[in-house]
């Protein structure tokens, strides 16, 4: 009898029931809603970012892992298993969720005002508004603390804000976003200050980035700001400095070390069941030692990724995750999922080049996975940092 790879680690009997339900009910939206769509909206770099926000509201995942304001209150255990389900449909529509949830959402929740909040989170829950989140820009990644949008304090309270941010998932379809700029309260880096910002604010625009070969079904955009004009109650006031935006990025990565994890599982599956039913010579493919090598490999890289995923989940739970832990599973899981999708091309031959079947369209994806939240060389040095007490960053 054939088992699926994580069966072999009997994952499930680590998973409250709640956890199981919540997953079941996101796979079972995907296989629907998604697998029947997902190739084509790729291959014509096409997103029904709104359609599909609505729908994911319904479901409760926006923000799911917030409490109150609308959003569900789950465990961040059930929040990850979430993701995995949610990037095995593809990483695009993990990206728009924790986009959502995980760094627009969860700045104002954590460092917005109360109006703030009242004013943003319960539309954002249900969908009715999405939301993007302005950090990168096009010199600065890895480095934000030198970025070079400028927010002015005027001499009547309000701020002008200038620059540019680039590579900002659900940019040019957002109804607001969170921006970080450099003020002239401090310096170092300790002037960073966050806003809220309705996109219809003059000055405000956002383009489409074209001609991706990762990550197609999702928006991409550049943020222009000119002389953008906000009061003083835009400012999310209970934070300064990287502390903001980093402290967005941790919850952002929490969801990545599943979501990539769904990504290598459906790859995994999908060679499985194609190796099983190709024949070669005279029997299937599944039954050359070969392959079945492979396919050991893989599994166990894919249930070890899930079982540092859970271990994470439950500390997480407990409120006693710290930032360097985050960094193992992102560095582990996405470095291991690209692997396990590069190796699943090879089962599937040429067939494995095309949007017939998953594999190609998340190898690529997880390119992009490689590198936003964080490079992998970004992840070892915090790792590398916690083990040294030394930082290798200057």
């Amino acid at each position: 009898m054939r088992q699926s790879p994580l069966e072999l680690f009997s994952t499930d009997r680590l998973l409250s029931e709640e956890d199981r339900v919540i997953r079941d009910t996101v796979r079972a939206y995907v296989d629907t809603q998604i697998r029947p769509h997902i190739a084509d909206w790729y291959e014509s770099a096409q997103f029904p970012a709104r359609e599909l926000a609505r729908d994911l509201g319904d479901l409760g995942l926006l923000g799911m892992h917030l409490k109150g304001y609308g959003c569900a209150g789950s465990s961040a255990t059930a929040y990850g298993l979430a993701c995995m389900e949610l990037e095995a449909g593809d990483s695009g529509l993990r990206s728009l969720v924790s986009v959502q949830g995980s760094l627009a959402m969860f700045a104002v929740h954590h460092w917005g005002s109360e109006e703030q909040k009242q004013e943003w989170l319960p539309r954002m829950a249900v969908g009715e508004v999405i939301g993007c989140f302005g950090l990168t820009e096009p010199d600065f990644g890895s480095n934000p603390a030198g970025m070079r949008t400028r927010a002015r304090r005027q001499a009547d309270g309000d701020w002008i804000l200038t620059g540019n941010k680039l590579w900002i998932t659900n940019g040019s379809v957002a109804d607001v976003a969170v921006l970080w700029a450099q003020t002239d309260e401090e310096t170092d880096g300790r002037g960073i200050r966050g806003f809220v910002v309705p996109t219809d604010t003059p000055g405000f625009s956002a383009v489409e980035v074209r001609h991706k070969l990762s990550l197609r079904a999702s928006v991409t955009s550049e943020l222009v700001l000119d002389e953008v004009r906000l009061p003083d109650a835009a400012v999310l006031p209970e934070v300064r400095g990287l502390k903001g935006p980093l402290s967005c990025l941790d919850e952002a990565r929490f969801g990545i070390v599943f979501g990539a994890l769904g990504a290598a599982r459906d790859c995994l599956e999908t060679a499985i069941a194609y190796a099983s039913d190709r024949h070669i010579f005279d029997r299937s493919l599944a039954a050359y030692q070969l392959t079945q090598a492979k396919l050991a490999d893989m599994s166990l890289e894919l249930g070890k990724g899930m079982l540092l995923a859970l271990h994470l989940g439950r500390l997480k739970d407990e409120h006693v995750l710290r930032p360097e832990q985050i960094s193992l599973g992102k560095l582990n899981n996405v470095r291991e999922a690209i692997a396990i999708a590069r190796e699943c091309r090879t089962i599937l031959g040429a067939a494995g080049i095309t949007l017939e079947h998953p594999v190609m369209r998340h190898a690529v994806n997880l390119e992009s996975v490689l590198t936003y939240e964080g490079t992998s060389e970004v992840h070892q040095l915090i790792i590398g940092q916690a083990l040294t007490g030394v930082s290798a960053f200057r």
